[in-house]
């Protein structure tokens, strides 16, 4: 069964195709409404007590531990953004002389500038993967491109679950086995995909997984969680953030300071994570992407793209094949005879709103976007060419 359209629990005007979640989700009501109070809280700071440090930020662990086939979410660390996450992550890993890391071409910049500097800092290599020049079967190619590129020289693989420009789905439980027989980490970022597809640590048993919060998990800009694996049981954080130590409920006794951390990931949270504005509008949020379930928001997607995808295709545009590529996000190629500008301007006027990588536009829709959103796009650019 597929899900109804969503549209009433966001204030998305009418008129308005908004096809560009993964630069920036829309607020839904309740989680803005949420934010207002914790602004309104600020203004009554007697009500902020020792509790509201904590528990909170608990709730909101274990409600992405849940969501992400945790079982323990003392194995979330709670991070303003994914580069904050994947810092800690390096920060933590030994690497020798010639080891290599290996990323997949055109990786987002907090994805790369991080690994290039590991691999400086120990005079390892960088090992990228480019995408296959040719689009015939290039999902299946580039997964078998990158399995064949794991090695024993291989001590880093760091991608994400999708490639956050055009969707290509990678194969991530065929990575992590080739990753095991050759000791190496798997390091994820999971910001283009947690919340809109199924994802398992179980299943998949990344060493570490960073997110960002505030696109599929509708969370506020400068949010993030993080999931952290035995090898960092025992690493070291970014920063000395009082209420990462062991009894730091205990206001009280604070100057007894505590040569102890937390267990597990809490060292990694980031100072302040109790945010009383972001906690609020994190926990609203979750709950509600808990409720939709990624499953049936990847199906939504599916079912309101088909039509548009296969109209698309015979326009000229290359789509990747179904098996290797998300639904809720995707690339578009558009035919080299089509006028760049004159889209922008057919789309500006429209008011449909994408985003532009070279010759591609990314799509990337969710539960209050319809089939009408995706013809009115097609119509634009059947009418450049």
């Amino acid at each position: 069964m597929i899900l109804p359209n969503q549209k009433h629990l966001f204030s998305l005007p009418e008129g308005i195709t908004y096809l560009n979640i993964a630069a920036q989700s829309p607020s839904m009501k309740a989680v803005e409404k949420a934010g207002i109070d914790g602004v309104l809280e600020k203004s009554h700071p007697y009500k902020i007590v020792g509790n509201s440090y904590f528990e909170p930020v608990k709730e909101v662990k274990k409600l992405f531990a849940e969501l992400i086939d945790v079982d323990d979410y003392n194995r979330i660390a709670n991070i303003p953004s994914a580069s904050y996450g994947l810092a800690t992550v390096a920060n933590n890993i030994t690497l020798q002389k010639d080891d290599e890391i290996m990323l997949v071409e055109s990786q987002f910049p907090s994805n790369y500038y991080v690994w290039e500097k590991l691999a400086t800092k120990y005079d390892a290599k960088l090992t990228i993967v480019s995408m296959p020049k040719s689009t015939k079967n290039r999902g299946k190619n580039w997964n078998e491109a990158i399995l064949n590129s794991i090695s024993d020289k291989t001590a880093v693989v760091a991608l994400g679950n999708i490639h956050w420009a055009n969707g290509t789905l990678f194969d991530l439980k065929s990575i992590r086995k080739k990753t095991t027989e050759n000791n190496a980490l798997l390091i994820i970022d999971g910001s283009q995909s947690i919340g809109a597809v199924p994802f398992s640590v179980k299943e998949i048993q990344p060493d570490a997984l960073v997110c960002a919060g505030y696109k599929w998990l509708f969370g506020p800009y400068g949010c993030g969680y993080a999931y952290f694996g035995k090898y960092f049981d025992n690493g070291i954080p970014l920063e000395e953030n009082w209420s990462n130590r062991l009894h730091s409920e205990n206001m009280t006794g604070l100057t007894a300071y505590q040569p102890k951390y937390k267990p597990l990931a809490n060292r990694y949270s980031v100072g302040e994570h109790a945010s009383f504005i972001h906690i609020k509008m994190q926990i609203k949020a979750l709950k509600q992407v808990l409720i939709w379930t990624p499953k049936a928001i990847q199906n939504y997607c599916k079912e309101i793209t088909a039509d548009a995808v296969l109209k698309l295709k015979e326009l000229g545009c290359f789509i990747e094949d179904d098996n290797y590529r998300t639904h809720h996000l995707f690339g578009v190629e558009l035919p080299k005879e089509l006028n760049i500008d004159e889209l922008k301007s057919k789309l500006k006027a429209a008011k449909i709103f994408v985003s532009f990588r070279g010759n591609y536009i990314r799509l990337s829709c969710h539960l209050y976007n319809t089939k009408e959103d995706f013809e009115k796009l097609m119509n634009c650019i059947a009418a450049c060419l």
